[in-house]
């Protein structure tokens, strides 16, 4: 997939998003995230999307704070979060893409990382916010759901600030069962998970299904489509990987 394909679901998915907050009410229950009400959850994707703008935009370096919340109710806060979308999904389809700015995974480009970020970050929160709704939830591709399982897999979890981990090392196999290629080899150890594309090693356990329940599950949105061999190491997964 490449930059403009992100760009193009990311309108998407965030017009989703957007359609489902509204025929749920900013006051429903998200039960996907137990702690939030749909405007929480329209807020923080708002305000997510906001913050991302500001570093393509003004090709900033250095790290900095999300926006504060806009103090916005009902169809307000709807209306605020969609003008956000909107400049966000503009502001990338106009960006050089020799653009150099602040980013925290590994990625071709700035701009590259930010429309996969941005694609992902709105589709979690879609499948949120459709949730609360109710319903059946809209479809999500298998090839966008296998690149999310990888972003996940081999960026998030790479990060020092993951909590997968194991007094002893333990291998971790996650599988797509609809698409090729799509397997992964997750080393746990007492330092940050390792993950690499292909079976690389005998794993202990082998987490396995389409890429869209893959991607749902490891993000803790449903459950896992199938676990094989010691399913602790699934569990371990459930209890500390939160983002």
């Amino acid at each position: 997939m490449d930059t403009a394909d992100f760009i193009r679901l990311l309108d998407h998915e965030g017009r989703l998003l957007a359609s489902a907050a509204e025929l749920a009410g900013v006051d429903a229950e998200v039960p996907t995230c137990p702690e939030w009400r749909v405007g929480d959850l329209v807020e923080h994707t708002g305000r997510v999307h906001r913050w991302a703008a500001g570093f393509v935009a003004e090709g900033r370096t250095a790290p900095g704070p999300f926006p504060e919340p806009p103090g916005l109710e009902g169809g307000e806060l709807l209306a605020w979060y969609r003008a956000g979308h909107r400049q966000l999904v503009e502001t990338l389809e106009r960006a050089d893409p020799a653009l150099e700015c602040y980013h925290f995974l590994p990625a071709r480009s700035p701009l590259a990382f930010w429309a996969r970020r941005q694609a992902h970050e709105t589709t979690v929160h879609r499948i949120d916010a459709e949730a609360a709704r109710g319903g059946a939830p809209s479809p999500i591709a298998a090839d966008f759901a296998a690149d999310g399982v990888d972003e996940l897999l081999r960026g998030f979890h790479a990060r020092a600030k993951s909590r997968v981990r194991t007094e002893r090392p333990r291998v971790l196999r996650v599988r797509a069962t609809d698409t090729e290629d799509a397997v992964w080899t997750v080393r746990l150890t007492a330092e940050p998970p390792a993950a690499e594309r292909g079976a690389t090693a005998e794993a202990e356990c082998e987490i396995s299904g389409p890429a869209r329940e893959l991607y749902l599950s490891l993000w803790n949105r449903v459950p896992f489509p199938g676990v094989t061999g010691d399913a602790s190491l699934a569990e371990l997964w459930r209890e500390t990987s939160g983002v």
